[in-house]
């Protein structure tokens, strides 16, 4: 729908500047067509060269092989929000476990080939990187999901999809970037059923821990909107609930964001806070905002703080710092494959 959005938005402009009669569908191909014409004007070209650039990658990302793939983990990752607030959690892993179960595609007469919703044959099938996704993505949700009756039953749906993602896996024919740090091995000849299945195990060991990210908080622990019946379920992102939480017009004191004391003067306030009711400062107090993501931060995210702060504080500035620049397959990377910091507590 963005996209749509996006290219539609892009098309309206270059047609005003190109002064050409508008139509109603909007094609690659057309916004291909429309930018050509820019090249016999170069005073028009250098004017709107960055609406020109948005329009070219606009129309490159609709015909993109991997597109309708996305498009398909996009509409199962809608499906998956709705079931959490209608069923538990093991209820909507064996929904995602119908993306893992392997199907057989019958070829000639006496012969066929079995192939998993995973393969790479299919253009708008979820394959590994993408279930992986898509498992970080609910994982990060689980507390949103109805308090299940029976652990034991979860367990064994997370056992049924270690086994039917291990079996993706090895039924790839090449081996992904993420894969291959993932499973240590340069090439599907090196990987074995045991190997898939000790990294996938390894996977889940992460995924739960994911699931407790927010249990240490108090009033932004939940990032879901259930359905009233009217409107759908919703997402609400973590750090657009931090930032209205800033920008709100009452200046509430939120327990989950916290003033760090730096002078002496801060500390015995915060001392006399004990007794007594002392006014901490506020993060919108000031015009300049210092906003530091560890981690990462994606493309959609610096959007959301944009959008944020226009709406509830347009004059003020927010100063975005990031470890790096993410794009949706940096996630399970930096969570499955990398090395995290260990602390040294003397144990």
């Amino acid at each position: 729908m963005t996209l749509n959005r996006l290219i539609r938005n892009v098309y309206y402009f270059l047609m005003s500047v190109l002064s050409l009669p508008l139509s109603g569908r909007v094609t690659p191909e057309q916004l291909y067509s429309y930018v050509q014409l820019f090249k016999s004007n170069w005073g028009a070209l250098e004017s709107h060269c960055g609406v020109i650039q948005l329009g070219l990658a606009t129309a490159q990302t609709l015909h993109h092989p991997t597109l309708p793939r996305w498009d398909a983990c996009l509409a199962f990752e809608r499906l998956l929000l709705q079931a959490l607030g209608d069923s538990d959690f093991a209820g909507v892993l064996r929904q995602l476990l119908s993306l893992m179960k392997p199907r057989a595609a019958k070829g000639e007469e006496g012969s066929s080939s079995v192939y998993s919703l995973g393969s790479r044959s299919g253009e708008e099938e979820c394959g590994p990187d993408e279930l992986l996704v898509l498992l970080v993505y609910l994982y990060s949700l689980v507390g949103e999901a109805q308090t299940a009756d029976d652990e034991e039953e979860e367990e064994k749906v997370e056992r049924e999809l270690i086994g039917a993602l291990t079996l993706v896996i090895t039924r790839e024919t090449e081996l992904s970037p993420l894969l291959q740090k993932l499973t240590g091995c340069g090439s599907i000849e090196e990987l074995t059923m045991e190997r898939a299945h000790t990294a996938v195990e390894g996977v889940f060991d992460t995924l739960r821990e994911l699931s407790h990210a927010r249990d240490h908080l108090k009033q932004l622990k939940s990032v879901y909107t259930a359905s009233d019946g009217v409107h759908q379920a919703m997402y609400r992102p973590f750090l657009r609930q931090v930032l209205e939480e800033i920008f709100h017009p009452d200046r509430p004191e939120s327990p989950d964001i916290e003033h760090m004391s730096g002078s002496l003067t801060d500390m015995l306030k915060t001392g006399f806070s004990m007794f007594m009711k002392v006014s901490r400062p506020h993060p919108s107090d000031h015009a300049l905002l210092f906003l530091f993501l560890v981690g990462g931060v994606t493309p959609s995210e610096l959007r959301l703080i944009r959008e944020v702060v226009s709406a509830h504080k347009p004059g003020t500035q927010v100063l975005v710092l990031s470890t790096r620049l993410l794009r949706p397959t940096d996630v399970p990377e930096l969570l499955f494959t990398t090395q995290r910091l260990v602390p040294d507590i003397g144990v």
